[in-house]
């Protein structure tokens, strides 16, 4: 059985490894993709994920450039051939797909699909999505179809494969929301501790000084000048809170521009000079661009608040297949092992265990009067 440049157990192998090497749904949709279309060698490889108002909630498509993707314009609706194979949940192999009864067109900037093979991702009796390639690499039989049963039955093992990948990563992004909701939980109880404690004393000392303006002036001018340090510190408090519940998205941004957002908001609310540096860095797998920036917060945190640290620098580069993060501060240090003695972790076991769950590492190097530096390295796609 050959399919182009690769063929045989080998490639089947090296599909479904890479199906299973993700976590996050969009990096499982992209790789069920680009691997039905490397191992069936198409032009053209496509998956759609059904919402419930006759639309797909994702489209990931394969062959198309980022320019010709947003020429063609809104997402496919449920239609056509597209439609049979998600409400009749069957295989469709068709020698030209214009040609078929169903057929209803496409936008202009569309590629010229002929030859079409397509076939539902099904978990028990739930329709997951469509996946269909067209436009096989090969001689093609006049009137005939360039795929064959053979092909089909090639979709059909990657289709059951990448039923139960998705079905893993939808389950790891709902343990993930509810690890979400309790961070949440405990920055709205960090919150009200820390912001809640300095606008009561805003207000005393307000009142104070409002009590001494006519019979002691020069007390309340101090008074005053307490209430605007206060102030300053409660605005800190709320700006810190702020970016760490509401990152920039790294669907959109990317994980450098939202790092450079987060380091040029926090170097304007900060007495600290903090910088960031960025060096050929790729794209990453979901999970690992969330950890390193929740580890980059973190560091950020403590050198902002516990160093006394007149500059921060937080470069990211290219590691290997990955990508490492540094960030250094000229604070005031401390000695990792007594702080670990001392129960006082400066969530170092945090970052720890956000490293190790993406198979990645963290270090620590500090010393008392000799700044920090936390890094931490991923390993990639």
């Amino acid at each position: 059985m050959s399919h182009g440049p690769r063929s045989g157990l080998a490639a089947v192998s090296s599909a479904l490894l890479a199906m299973s090497r993700h976590l996050e749904v969009r990096d499982v949709l992209k790789t069920i993709v680009s691997s039905a279309r490397e191992l069936l060698d198409a032009q053209y490889a496509a998956l759609g994920v059904p919402d419930d108002h006759g639309g797909f909630a994702q489209f990931v498509v394969d062959g198309v450039s980022d320019e010709q993707w947003k020429a063609i314009g809104p997402l496919p609706r449920q239609h056509g051939v597209l439609a049979a194979m998600l409400h009749e949940a069957r295989a469709e192999r068709l020698a030209d797909v214009r040609e078929d009864p169903r057929f209803e067109g496409w936008p202009a900037a569309h590629p010229d699909l002929v030859d079409f093979l397509g076939l539902p991702i099904r978990d028990g009796d739930e329709v997951l999505g469509a996946l269909f390639l067209a436009n096989k690499n090969c001689p093609k039989p006049q009137g005939g179809c360039g795929f064959t049963e053979e092909d089909e039955d090639l979709l059909g093992i990657l289709a059951q494969h990448a039923a139960i990948a998705l079905t893993n990563a939808r389950l790891y992004e709902r343990s993930r929301e509810l690890t979400i909701a309790e961070e949440r939980s405990r920055l709205a109880h960090e919150l009200h501790d820390a912001v809640s404690q300095k606008l009561f004393s805003l207000r005393l000392t307000a009142q104070a000084a409002a009590r001494l303006v006519d019979r002691d002036p020069s007390r309340a001018k101090g008074e005053l000048q307490q209430v605007a340090a206060l102030a300053a510190e409660a605005a800190d408090e709320l700006r810190a809170a702020v970016v760490e519940l509401r990152p920039a998205a790294l669907d959109e941004d990317g994980l450098v521009a939202t790092l450079r957002t987060q380091t040029q908001v926090l170097d304007r609310a900060h007495s600290a000079r903090v910088t960031f540096t960025s060096r050929g860095v790729r794209a990453l797998p979901a999970a690992q661009e969330e950890a390193l920036l929740r580890v980059a917060q973190e560091a950020l945190h403590n050198a902002l608040r516990h160093s006394g640290a007149r500059h921060v620098d937080v470069t990211l580069g290219r590691y290997g297949a990955g990508a490492v993060l540094r960030v250094t501060d000229d604070g005031s240090g401390f000695d990792p092992q007594a702080i670990r003695r001392a129960g006082r972790h400066l969530g170092l076991v945090s970052m720890r265990d956000r490293a190790s769950g993406v198979g990645g590492a963290l270090t620590v190097e500090s010393a008392p009067g000799k700044g920090t530096t936390i890094e931490m390295e991923v390993p990639g796609g």
